[in-house]
Parts: structure tokens; C-alpha cells; sequence
């Protein structure tokens, strides 16, 4: 009976961790970028960012949340494969706000359970 139970539970390790592997991984190199002093006459200031699928399962981002009105995300609908990557361009309106400032971008996917953080920040003149 012992060993029936020895092996039934090795069944059921070996399953989890094969399942347990199978997933999304999101992940990039650079997860900030300062655009150093900006004039606010000269507009909007944008930067792409390059996320990467490390996981084997596709990469779905289902929404990219920016801390202010003044930052919109562009990114990409489609799943991306394992391996592969994509970009997620940000930009930066200065309109009436002089001063440094400093932004987050939560990138909400099934390759991370919460958010994938991201930032941009730089000083308005």
C-alpha cells in the first residue's frame, strides 16, 4: 500500500512541476529611462521600451496602466511567442508641468502575477 502511495504521489509531483514550467515570463533589460530636461515648448517625448518572453507559454498583456493622464502607453495586442519580443512605447506630454517628474507604467499580463513595473522621469523647463 506504501508503495501505491509513493508512486501515486511521484505521479502527482512530476505532473505539478511539468505544469508548474509551462507559463509566460515577461522581462526586460531596461525598466526605467530618463529623458533628462525637457522643454515643455518643444511637446510630447516618447520611448520605447522592449519587453522579452523568457516563459514557453505566449505572453498576453491584457492592459498597461500609466500614473498620470499625462503618459499615454501604446502596446501590442497580440500574444507574444516565447523568445520573442515586443515594444511598449510610452510618451510623455509636458504641457503645464514644469519641474521634475517621475511616472509609472504597471503592465498587467499572465506572465507575472500583478504588475510588471516600468518608469520614466526626467525634468520639465
Amino acid at each position: 500500500m506504501k508503495r501505491i502511495l509513493f508512486i501515486f504521489m511521484a505521479i502527482l509531483f512530476t505532473t505539478g512541476l511539468a505544469f508548474a514550467q509551462k507559463k509566460a515570463v515577461i522581462s526586460a533589460e531596461e525598466t526605467s529611462y530618463n529623458f533628462g530636461v525637457i522643454k515643455e515648448a518643444d511637446g510630447k517625448v516618447s520611448h520605447t521600451f522592449a519587453i522579452t518572453n523568457a516563459g514557453d507559454m505566449p505572453l498576453v498583456i491584457t492592459r498597461v496602466i500609466a500614473s498620470c493622464g499625462c503618459t499615454t502607453p501604446e502596446w501590442p495586442k497580440e500574444p507574444v511567442a516565447p523568445g520573442k519580443s515586443a515594444e511598449i512605447k510610452v510618451t510623455f506630454d509636458p504641457a503645464n508641468r514644469p519641474g521634475p517628474f517621475t511616472k509609472t507604467i504597471s503592465i498587467y499580463s499572465n506572465g507575472k502575477t500583478g504588475s510588471f513595473i516600468m518608469n520614466i522621469r526626467g525634468e520639465v523647463q
